[in-house]
């Protein structure tokens, strides 16, 4: 087995993981995200998930710079992540510089070629028909993504669905929208703590979170849980950056 058939397979079993044991959904697509990265050998990845009222919100980024840049094309209502979702239909191999895209989207394209990026692919995470958000590709290589590499794109936004949903009996579209607001409400406070941590620890916002990240994953507790008793004032961060690092897990990484 080549190495991107390892981490194709290893995506596929950590979900069937999160099928049938309790497990941070945020955690989950946050590793997606940069193992999708590695796996299609793009620049970068968002994933976003709508509200109730449909409005599309940064759930989570294999790095900052995709984070503002999809913060940046909602907050002026364009882009190929919010025409996804709303179509349901994926937006491929889209030439940034392109006077179409440039037209359609001025500042989303503008903005995406200042971060460095000249590509970009927007697929929709959707489940028998419903769509619930997008996943957002970025490349700084203007080759085309292949047929290949969009089919399997596609298949891990599959994947990323069903990871948000969890349950796939559950019996009511209200318990759906309330799971998905809960993912929602803690991503929030998710990135009020990275910048805490990034101000008090004068860190870039990354490694801030990647010490957040590394320190819950090894005491077993979600992002979420600790991000509230850290905005409650109930937990100390100083034990988080005197925390030994954790082993090195065995030969199988996880994703």
């Amino acid at each position: 087995m080549d190495s991107r058939e390892q981490q194709v397979t290893e995506v596929f079993v950590e979900v069937a993981d999160s099928l049938i044991a309790d497990f941070d959904v945020i955690d989950f697509l946050q590793k997606l995200s940069v193992r999708c990265v590695e796996i299609l050998d793009v620049a970068a990845v968002g994933i976003l998930l709508a509200d109730e009222g449909g409005v599309l919100h940064v759930l989570a980024a294999s790095d900052e710079h995709t984070r503002l840049l999809e913060l940046f094309a909602l907050q002026y209502d364009q882009g190929p992540c919010v025409e996804c979702y709303r179509s349901g239909r994926a937006r491929t191999n889209i030439d940034l510089a392109d006077p179409e895209a440039t037209a359609h989207w001025p500042l989303f394209a503008r903005s995406a070629r200042e971060t460095g990026f000249v590509a970009t692919n927007a697929l929709p995470l959707r489940l028998r028909g419903r769509v619930i958000g997008a996943v957002g590709l970025f490349q700084t290589d203007p080759a085309p993504l292949s047929p290949q590499d969009l089919t399997l794109a596609q298949a891990l936004a599959d994947v990323a669905t069903i990871a948000i949903l969890q349950q796939r009996t559950l019996a009511h579209s209200e318990a759906e929208r309330d799971q998905l607001q809960y993912a929602l409400n803690s991503r929030i406070i998710i990135e009020q703590v990275k910048g805490i941590l990034a101000e008090r620890w004068q860190l870039p916002v990354d490694e801030a979170f990647r010490v957040f990240r590394t320190y819950a994953r090894a005491h077993s507790l979600k992002l979420s849980q600790l991000a509230r008793e850290i905005t409650e004032g109930r937990f100390d961060t100083d034990q988080i950056r005197t925390a030994p690092a954790p082993p090195q897990s065995g030969t199988v990484a996880g994703i």
